[in-house]
């Protein structure tokens, strides 16, 4: 069986999808893969559209709660949170007898100002999301 990893942000419309799809592509094969919100939101757009230009498509995902019954009922090995530290919201904690993980990210659905410059701001975090998931699968496979 393979270890289930938990993703979990605000609203399971930007960073937890976002995580969620790096590490299904990346190491999706070593584990089973989930994010989820404490409240669904709605897929951000500026997120959906960054993660197609690297060859993602999320945008047909479903936001999930970690209250949906799918979600709750799983044991997870690894929790992740990525959330922003210092952002006004709290930062969601998910029950598990597995490995609680801490990753900051700013918050796309915070961005203000033009289109160019929320989509640039969505790109550097979607990057640093990726790099992160890269960071952790490689010391994953060293254990």
């Amino acid at each position: 069986m393979r270890p289930k990893v938990l993703f979990v942000c605000i609203h399971n419309s930007a960073r937890s999808q976002m995580a969620e799809a790096f590490l299904k592509q990346l190491a999706g094969d070593r584990f089973d893969v989930y994010s989820a919100g404490i409240t669904a939101g709605a897929l951000n757009p500026y997120v959906v559209a960054a993660m197609k230009e690297i060859g993602y498509n999320i945008e047909a995902n479903v936001t999930k709660t970690v209250f949906d019954r799918a979600i709750a009922e799983n044991e997870y090995e690894y929790v992740i949170t990525v959330c922003e530290e210092s952002d006004a919201q709290p930062c969601p904690i998910f029950p598990t007898r597995g490995v609680r993980l801490n990753w900051h990210f700013a918050d796309p659905s915070q961005f203000k100002g033009s289109g160019d410059e929320i989509i640039a701001r969505v790109r550097d975090v979607r990057d640093q999301i990726k790099a992160q998931v890269e960071r952790w699968c490689s010391t994953i496979s060293n254990r």
